[in-house]
């Protein structure tokens, strides 16, 4: 199963890549951040904080199921105004 994943803004820092072709061994979002986290564990921090868009619709669930071909942008938090 291969999933397309997007970073922006501080997420772009903590997976070290804008973008990324993955091929999670859980296919959940939880599953795509530990395979993120697997070679950027420094990043876990943010990633652990972000929200996520999957194939357009918002979630933040980590458990929400992935299928192949599936588009992830993940969101870091958003402050300011």
């Amino acid at each position: 199963m291969l999933i397309h994943a997007r970073f922006f803004a501080a997420a772009r820092d903590a997976a070290g890549a804008e973008s990324l072709e993955l091929r999670p061994a859980d296919p959940t979002i939880a599953g795509l951040l530990a395979a993120v986290g697997s070679t950027h564990p420094e990043g876990g921090r943010i990633l652990g904080r972000c929200s996520f868009l999957v194939n357009g619709r918002s979630t933040t669930d980590r458990a929400h199921p992935l299928a192949d071909g599936d588009r992830v942008d993940v969101l870091p938090p958003f402050a300011g105004g």
